[in-house]
């Protein structure tokens, strides 16, 4: 079993089984992919994707508002937590810092929105999902003062570098490697997932976005998550089932709110993990 454990279902390109998300997790489930988190860029995404997650049980959502989205009004911590509440989200983001397109968010914005954020999951308990690119002391500078370490997150689609991953995992993160680890330019991130432990480690795919080899250049769908969890496999010498496996294990631990739901020899694996749900 394998979980994309980072997806933006309500951006199916046409080209991904006509933008139909019925279909598109059904060749996911195909492939052995069975729990989907479904990631908010904006709030006002979320009555979509809640309606997503409602017809299909293996979709849970996140609540968040992406550190590049323009808004005319910036969301307040009590703002976030009715959101995350009112839809049901097992998680608050995505958010962070990006500077590498810093001209579209100022980064006075950007810092207070993160901050806004890590407040709400804080108060919440509920994990937070970081997006980071270009911005790496900043991030972890803001998750020691605002994180809450008894609850944690994951820097999601990982590109820094290893030394930011080890201080993240000791601020009590998870790291999630995507398709990315399968371009032939990413040999750093093929060493980071050796050396990281598998314990801390997620995979996803950021579908549409960032399509692993062999398909690049197509629109990204979760059923390619196997393809992630197959590199992580060659480059650790283990087997896909293990990668997959304990990356499961991992997404439940994290995203305790979905634990319920995931099926019973997952359950049985938390509850040897000391996870009771």
């Amino acid at each position: 079993m394998f979980v994309d454990s980072h997806c933006h279902l309500d951006r199916l390109s046409e080209h991904t089984h006509g933008g139909d998300v019925a279909a598109t997790l059904a060749a996911a489930r195909q492939a052995n992919v069975s729990q989907f988190l479904a990631i908010s860029t904006t709030l006002e995404e979320l009555p979509g994707l809640a309606a997503i997650a409602r017809e299909h049980p293996d979709v849970a959502i996140s609540a968040g508002l992406h550190p590049l989205h323009q808004t005319a009004h910036e969301p307040s911590v009590d703002e976030i937590v009715e959101a995350a509440e009112q839809y049901g989200a097992v998680a608050i983001g995505e958010t962070g810092l990006d500077y590498h397109y810093q001209e579209s968010v100022p980064l006075s914005v950007q810092h207070e929105r993160f901050k806004q954020h890590l407040m709400a999951a804080s108060e919440l308990e509920l994990p937070v999902i970081i997006h980071t690119r270009e911005a790496k002391d900043d991030t972890l500078a803001l998750l020691r003062e605002h994180s809450n370490p008894q609850v944690g997150g994951v820097i999601h689609c990982f590109t820094e570098d290893l030394e930011m991953a080890r201080e993240a995992v000791r601020l009590g993160f998870y790291i999630s490697l995507s398709g990315i680890i399968t371009f032939r330019n990413a040999a750093s991130l093929r060493t980071l997932a050796r050396q990281l432990p598998l314990d801390r480690l997620l995979i996803e795919t950021d579908s549409p976005y960032l399509a692993p080899v062999p398909h690049r250049g197509k629109p990204n769908e979760p059923a390619w998550v196997v393809e992630v969890a197959e590199c992580i496999a060659r480059e650790r010498g283990i087997s896909v089932d293990e990668v997959a496996m304990q990356t499961t294990v991992n997404f439940y631990h994290l995203f305790r709110a979905a634990a319920p739901d995931a099926p019973a020899h997952v359950k049985e694996a938390l509850a040897r993990s000391g996870l009771v749900v």
